[in-house]
């Protein structure tokens, strides 16, 4: 199994503030051909916003967005 571990590097979307994290990945995928994407989150250490970083296992970031929260379900009324 291949074990890859990753500095990466950039831009806050709430603050603009420089980030840097470093994450480990592995499993059979990453030795795949092909555009395989990774997706983690990531919170702002400087406004604690949650960014939502995609990435290539090659270390290329291809997008940095605010991560969205499920919805819950609403309730049914008891009407």
């Amino acid at each position: 199994m291949m074990e890859l571990k990753l500095i990466l590097e950039f831009a806050c979307t709430a603050c603009n503030e420089s980030v840097s994290v470093t994450v480990k990945c592995e499993g059979k995928a990453l030795v795949q051909s092909g555009r395989t994407t990774v997706k983690v989150n990531v919170p702002c250490p400087h406004c604690g916003c949650i960014n939502r970083l995609d990435f290539e296992p090659n270390g290329t970031v291809r997008a940095v967005t605010p991560f969205a929260a499920p919805r819950p379900l609403p309730e049914p009324s008891l009407n």
